[in-house]
């Protein structure tokens, strides 16, 4: 497929909170998430709550700010202390809550830190992802497992967007992780039989992220302290950003189809808006839409990054019915509003 530009996706107000689910499919399953207290895992605990789940979280840091903490999260679920890779651990939390789905969103996700470190990268996300499904092959009340690789996975490509069909090329060291994470995956549902599909999604942003490094809560909260944003690339990468909330119906949605249709066991989706935004374009309509007229610093500092990711959504569209439910611009404006009343109460 040759480059091109997708339409913009429009979403109505009657869909503001996302997919729905089947009626009542949530209620009382249990659940387990890995990587509860990120970004992603935050969001998606509190839909699963509000679909009536009975939800496990692994925490491994106590991290106070995060939704899942600092909201009224903690006293509707169970969390449990822990590391992803520990297997054991993993094996007896499915075995003592009886699991019927999963969700593995723990990994190390910061490029920078990668990039410094790749060990801890590529042994947290690659042999936590092996220690996960290993145990839940063990766990034969296991019926549906959600595991979340990345649009990084696919590496550097000259044809885009990606579809699932692409090369899993990874070269840097946080890209590297999540091709062989993704590999893993799909080796489990072949040769195991274990019930596992995977995501690969656009980079995620909405309120909650508390990494101030990457490009929308740094912005915003830069202008909301009347300090220039610090852009660390020379702007021109170009990324697929996805809406958190649309994240985690997304999630949900793959989770519910996985266990209604086997045959999805090892397939992959792709999640995205479909669009392509540039660094410079989106730090610009972030400032525009928060009213500012402050001048973006451009720093070209970045290191090891992909130029140009793009997504085809197709798959989810055609074999799960899903779309997005909020446009770039919807996304953020509910992603400011949220960092204003975060940093008015902080």
């Amino acid at each position: 497929m040759a480059k091109r530009k997708a339409p913009a996706k429009r979403a109505s107000a009657a869909a503001a909170k996302g997919a729905p689910s089947r009626a009542g499919f949530w209620r009382d399953r249990p659940v387990f998430v890995t990587g509860a207290t990120g970004l992603l895992g935050s969001w998606l605990v509190r839909r699963l709550v509000s679909e009536g789940a009975d939800v496990v979280a692994l925490v491994r840091d106590w991290v106070p700010r995060s939704i899942l903490i600092s909201s009224d999260l903690l006293g509707k679920i169970t969390t449990v202390r822990g590391d992803v890779r520990d297997q054991e651990l993993l094996e007896r939390v499915l075995g003592e809550y009886e699991i019927d789905t999963v969700f593995h969103l723990a990994a190390q996700t910061i490029v920078g830190v990668a990039n410094r470190n790749p060990v801890s990268t590529l042994d947290t996300n690659i042999r936590g992802t092996w220690a996960l499904l290993e145990a839940a092959r063990r766990s034969p009340l296991v019926r549906s497992i959600v595991t979340a690789s990345s649009d990084k996975a696919y590496g550097d490509h000259d044809v885009l967007p990606y579809d699932e069909t692409a090369a899993l090329q990874g070269e840097h060291p946080y890209d590297a992780s999540k091709s062989c994470a993704d590999l893993v995956a799909r080796m489990y549902a072949v040769t195991c039989n274990v019930p596992v599909a995977i995501t690969r999604c656009g980079n995620f942003y909405g309120g909650g992220d508390l990494n101030w490094n990457r490009l929308v809560p740094g912005t915003i909260r830069s202008v909301i302290r009347g300090e220039r944003p610090v852009i660390r690339s020379d702007g021109t990468l170009i990324r697929d950003y996805f809406y958190v909330e649309d994240g985690a119906a997304a999630y949900m949605c793959l989770a519910e189809a996985l266990h209604a249709r086997p045959a999805l066991r090892g397939e992959a989706f792709n999640f995205s808006n479909e669009l392509q935004v540039d660094v410079l374009a989106l730090t610009r309509k972030i400032l525009e839409q928060m009213g500012s007229r402050l001048k973006p610093d451009v720093r070209a500092e970045a290191k090891h990054e992909i130029q140009h990711q793009w997504l085809s959504a197709a798959k989810a569209r055609r074999g799960l019915g899903w779309s997005p439910q909020f446009t770039l611009d919807e996304g953020l404006d509910r992603t400011i509003a949220w960092y204003r009343e975060f940093l008015a109460r902080a």
